[in-house]
């Protein structure tokens, strides 16, 4: 039982090491050790990236330059860590992961912050929208069968149990109507609210991150 559990561990952790390689195979034989460095940096990712990279060129049997990641790394931070990086990476709704020095920070954290916010609101409205219109697809698709349904209604030949089925389907395709403009009404008050509160957003941020 022991060996089982061993192997089943072993390969759990190569499939997920397989499945989560932070570099391929030509870029570990490349050893652009300082140009992965400064993206890495330049993205935000904390140091303990390198730890990945080094699992994932392992079985390629190469090892990183860790003095020329680090250093890269560090040239790429500097790109990352300003105000303008802070709301863009805010609004992408990207998480933040400490990278930063203190001073850095000062001007970093709070345009994170307020791109966290504009992303927030967006996605609301986004949420919004979205439900309104799978409503409106939903009333659209339900008329249709209640259409399609009352034609067959008034075809001839039809039995009695077979006409009692149509008008038993054309009582749930009503009732599935009025759910779905229900549906639409309620999506329209979330779209209205989530519309006010990204304006207000917008407005108290104003132009301070220039046009975006």
């Amino acid at each position: 039982m022991k060996v089982l559990i061993a192997a089943a561990v072993a390969v759990t952790g190569f499939v997920l090491l397989s499945g989560c390689a932070t570099m391929s195979e030509d870029q570990c034989l490349v050893g652009d050790w300082g140009g992965q460095g400064w993206r890495d940096g330049a993205a935000g990712h904390q140091v303990s990236r390198l730890d990945d990279h080094a699992k994932a060129c392992a079985k390629y049997g190469v090892a990183p330059n860790m003095s020329a990641y680090l250093a890269s790394r560090e040239d790429g931070l500097r790109t990352y860590c300003t105000w303008e990086s802070g709301f863009r990476q805010g609004r992408q709704g990207n998480s933040y992961g400490g990278v930063c020095s203190p001073a850095e920070e000062r001007d970093f954290l709070p345009a994170y912050e307020d791109g966290r916010r504009i992303h927030a609101v967006e996605q609301a409205v986004a949420s919004a929208e979205s439900a309104l219109n799978s409503a409106i697809s939903r009333i659209d698709d339900r008329e249709d069968k209640l259409e399609a349904k009352q034609r067959e209604l008034r075809q001839e030949g039809l039995t009695d149990e077979e006409r009692q089925r149509i008008r038993d389907r054309i009582r749930e395709v009503r009732g599935e109507i009025q759910d779905a403009r229900r549906d639409a009404r309620r999506a329209e008050e979330e779209l209205r609210y989530a519309e006010i509160e990204a304006r207000a957003v917008v407005s108290a941020i104003g132009g301070r991150y220039g046009v975006w």
